[in-house]
């Protein structure tokens, strides 16, 4: 071209083109949803040990007014301040804590390290322990799955008061439980007859309800389909987001007039005199163990995408206080507003509930407050970006048990996401049709109160009693380690059954009494162990047998565990876990479900009760026949890992094998089912 020739004019179409050419679509795809990283044995891995943390901190659920809860999730912004509103005064921090302890810390512990050191679904871990706990697996997974499937259209509600939300005037400004009941939910009311069954007269699905179900549920495919990699992206926003926005709701709520009063309310009295009630115990345990979110399968499954060496016993720790640091500072904010509407604990026509504080009391304080609308569209996006983490988590121990099967092995993730969202939307229209909220109601209150505390219970016996069981039968007979473990069970079973039925202190006894004399009995039929006990235990044959009875599976199994999480400076699992894993909490969880049977009496007559409190039994049966036909559920392993759970015989030795813990021990040498010194497994 000569020089000071004029270049030629560019039109739009021309430029637009030029810049669609310069531009990398696929960068800026690969940025949004990268591919998940590979650790050393093939297996997906997140992005980074913060990803995880904060996958698992946002991954927990909530919400009916069967007040089931989740960690850094609604149940913490919602649950724990009407569960507190019923028990007000500082001393409430006392059952708090014990709970925290001795029964949410340990089973989260449990769930996290065998998904580390396993490496695959619930079901791949538990079939780790022994092959005859796979069914207790299998109903983890589907405990949570079932959760998943009405979570999702509670999200539904969430949006339509956000929604409602870009208004003016908010819709449910003087007339909040209308707006909640007739066009939120809009179900038609039951019919309860003097005798007979309850009947719905609702027929049909509510519209918007099924849109936002839908739409929630591309979000939660959108935030899995690709694993880990996509996930870690996604939870910087799910997570970050919220604790901002609450954070803003926060610092308004406490400003509001009046809310000095609701705020002595929650920790500016005490009460010490509710302490002597069996009330505020179970609440605490209840909140506790609902807010953290164990049992529903994500933190195994989540875990067992860690890097292979991960601090687990820090990283659980960790996500344990989050989450209650959390609800306990979130907890000011509707105590703030409490105060500013007046309400009183001792008021009779007052009861907070997970559902009367997220849809009716906090969106009327918002309503009566200068910007309303901006404060409305900050609290429901919060409550819907906690829920749409939670429901992605929820439906990903499901999708990893698919992905580790044999057939799942053979296809694609995005594949297997894509039809099990697909199903899961199906199965939610239910709850969206116009009696789906009473339906949910029930379907929540059995899954929460009866089977989820179940399957945790069948997760601390099995992990404390079947692991290498083997060894105890070899070293102690049979007979003595039968008679020592149901005892043990039936202690509970009987124990709580009497409790209802006569008192407390005689149900103890019972319990108390029934598991001392099994014990004795185990004990003088036992024979005399060829490996003597450790320490104290190896004094004379008589400790040496209480050992292996009582303490040796669960204490080998925190012992091959410290083998794969506390390598070089890690942190270990200590000797007290084993203690409280196998006396401590099981009972407080047997305690918890005895109180699901008596409150079914009062719900007999309600069909939908009947079908979800049946749907409940049918999960759990699943633990009973995981346990006699361990080889049904074979089809949710990898051929090549089908043997690890089989009986070995290794006494006081800790194993390091290739695949169910996880990696050889390429610095002491030792191969698959090798066995380690004692010193080395400690």
């Amino acid at each position: 071209m000569e020089r000071g020739a004029k270049l030629p004019r560019e039109g739009p179409v021309t430029l637009r083109i030029a810049l669609m050419g310069r531009f990398n679509y696929k960068k800026v795809y690969k940025w949004l949803a990268p591919d998940a990283a590979k650790e050393d044995d093939g297996r997906d891995k997140w992005p980074s040990r913060a990803s995880f943390i904060l996958a698992a901190m946002v991954s927990l659920s909530a919400t009916s007014d069967s007040d089931m809860g989740g960690a850094v999730g609604l149940g913490n912004l919602l649950r724990y301040p009407s569960v507190v509103f019923a028990n007000n005064g500082l001393q409430w921090f006392i059952p708090y804590f014990i709970a925290l302890f001795f029964l949410g810390i340990p089973v989260l512990i449990l769930e996290i390290s065998i998904g580390q050191a396993y490496r695959g679904s619930v079901v791949v871990a538990f079939n780790g322990i022994h092959k005859h706990t796979k069914g207790v697996g299998l109903a983890v997974i589907m405990t949570g799955f079932a959760v998943a499937t009405y979570y999702v259209p509670i999200l539904s509600w969430i949006m339509h008061y956000f929604r409602s939300s870009f208004r003016g005037t908010l819709p449910w400004t003087g007339r909040g439980e209308d707006f909640y009941l007739l066009d939120v939910i809009a179900n038609a009311d039951p019919i309860i007859p003097e005798t007979g069954y309850v009947e719905y007269p609702g027929r049909g699905l509510v519209g918007e309800t099924v849109g936002w179900c839908a739409f929630m549920w591309f979000l939660v495919w959108l935030s899995m389909y690709k694993g880990v990699g996509m996930t870690g992206r996604v939870v910087y926003v799910t997570m970050g987001v919220p604790v901002v926005i609450m954070i803003i709701i926060l610092g308004r709520s406490v400003s509001l007039d009046n809310a000095r009063e609701g705020i002595l309310l929650y920790v500016g009295e005490w009460n010490g005199g509710k302490l002597a009630s069996g009330q505020i115990w179970q609440a605490a345990a209840g909140q506790i163990f609902f807010s953290i979110g164990v049992g529903f399968g994500y933190f195994t499954s989540y875990a067992s995408y860690n890097s292979r060496f991960a601090n687990t016993v820090q990283d659980s720790l960790i996500i344990a206080f989050s989450n209650s640091a959390y609800e306990v500072i979130a907890a000011f904010a509707v105590f703030g507003v409490i105060g500013f509407l007046g309400y009183e604990p001792g008021d009779p026509s007052i009861s907070l509930s997970t559902f009367t504080v997220g849809f009716l009391t906090y969106p009327l304080a918002i309503a009566e407050m200068p910007g309303a609308p901006a404060w409305a569209i900050l609290f429901f996006l919060t409550l819907g970006l906690l829920g749409l983490s939670s429901a992605f988590a929820l439906v990903e121990s499901f999708v990893t048990l698919i992905c580790d099967s044999q057939m799942g092995q053979r296809t694609s993730r995005t594949l297997i996401s894509t039809t099990v969202i697909i199903c899961a939307f199906l199965l939610s229209l239910m709850y969206c049709s116009r009696f789906g909220f009473y339906l949910l109601d029930a379907v929540d209150t059995w899954i929460n109160n009866l089977c989820l505390v179940f399957v945790v219970w069948a997760e601390c016996m099995t992990a404390s009693t079947m692991y290498r069981y083997k060894d105890v039968l070899v070293q102690v007979g049979g007979i003595a380690y039968w008679i020592h473990s149901f005892g043990y069970i039936f202690s509970m079973v009987l124990g709580v059954a009497v409790g209802h039925a006569a008192s407390p202190s005689a149900g103890a006894g019972v319990g108390f009494g029934i598991f001392i004399v099994s014990t004795v009995i185990a004990v003088v039929l036992g024979k005399s162990p060829m490996s003597p006990a450790p320490g104290f235990w190896g004094k004379n044959p008589w400790l040496s047998k209480l050992w292996w009875i009582g303490f040796y599976p669960v204490n080998q199994l925190r012992r091959d565990l410290n083998l794969i999480v506390a390598t070089g400076n890690k942190w270990k699992i200590p000797v007290a876990w084993s203690v409280i894993l196998r006396y401590i909490t099981p009972p407080i969880l047997a305690i918890i479900v005895s109180f699901a049977y008596p409150a079914f009496y009062q719900k007999r007559n309600d069909p939908l009760h009947i079908a979800a409190f049946t749907m409940a039994h049918l999960i759990m049966i699943i633990t009973a026949v995981g346990f006699i036909f361990p080889r049904w559920f074979d089809v949710f392993v990898p051929l090549d890992r089908m043997n690890e759970g089989a009986d070995m015989y290794t006494p006081t030795h800790g194993m390091v094998e290739h695949h169910s813990m996880g990696v050889r021990d390429h610095e002491k040498g030792h191969g698959v089912g090798d066995k380690v010194s004692p010193s080395t497994s400690l």
